[in-house]
């Protein structure tokens, strides 16, 4: 069969038409190009935070007292910033935990004028104190809380700041100001049930105010009966924490 010959040279037909292909692939690769169907907005996402004042804000580790595992034990919450946060308006103070990276909440609840920060025994850096209705989870229910900081300085920073939060909410707040401690009538009355203690008011979600009424005497005793940390906090001397975790700012 003879060659292909042009002006007496062979050429390989078959490997030019190659090449050529080759290069038109190359060319229309960089010529492709997309508009998106679609052009979506910058969206702010809300953390809830607007309309309160930070009143401190400190690095501290997270636990709670699980009283429902046999035998009861001290288990980890979450590693990160602990914020007492004071409405504009309403005047009361939050306590609002985030998780470091995931910034999951572990800690959210009301401060009330008869909270009482107990020191853990053998520590100068570490407080408990029991929350009625914490919102952590979802769901409001009764909680036993420590919360451990890097040095006794910020420990005591945390103790002043959580006084003084106990104050305005008790003198500035109508929902607490010149009442008395409810836990004291649901002990004193066995008619009364905890509906006295209302962390809903100060929400706007009203299906939180139904649920927080009804929590139950069962639930408030079982607060008190825990607040006897004498032999909880015996507990938390076993825990391992990492101090490099907590003191990176």
């Amino acid at each position: 069969m003879p060659e292909n010959v042009l002006n007496g040279d062979h050429v390989d037909v078959k490997g030019a038409s190659c090449e050529v292909q080759d290069n038109e692939d190359v060319n229309t690769e960089n010529d492709i190009h997309f508009e998106p169907i679609i052009s979506l907005p910058l969206i702010e996402v809300s953390n809830n935070e607007e309309d309160e004042i930070e009143m401190i804000k400190l690095r501290a580790k997270l636990y709670r007292y699980d009283s429902a595992n046999n035998p009861p034990e001290w288990k980890e919450r979450g590693t990160g910033e602990v914020k007492l946060l004071r409405h504009k308006i309403k005047n009361t103070v939050r306590v609002v935990m985030r998780r470091d990276k995931t910034l999951k909440i572990c800690a959210n609840h009301f401060v009330t004028p008869w909270m009482e920060l107990k020191p853990n025994c053998g520590s100068d850096r570490a407080w408990v104190w029991s929350v009625l209705a914490d919102f952590a989870d979802e769901q409001l229910k009764p909680e036993l809380l420590a919360i451990r900081f890097a040095n006794a300085e910020n420990a005591s920073l945390w103790k002043d700041a959580f006084e003084k939060a106990k104050t305005i909410v008790g003198s500035e707040c109508e929902i607490y100001a010149g009442k008395s401690n409810p836990e004291d009538k649901h002990v004193d009355s066995d008619s009364e049930s905890s509906s006295d203690v209302s962390y809903s008011e100060s929400t706007d979600d009203e299906e939180k105010t139904k649920v927080c009424k009804e929590v139950s005497k069962d639930s408030v005793e079982k607060v008190k009966i825990v607040e006897d940390t004498e032999e909880v906090t015996k507990g938390l001397k076993n825990l391992e924490v990492d101090n490099d975790d907590l003191k990176k700012q």
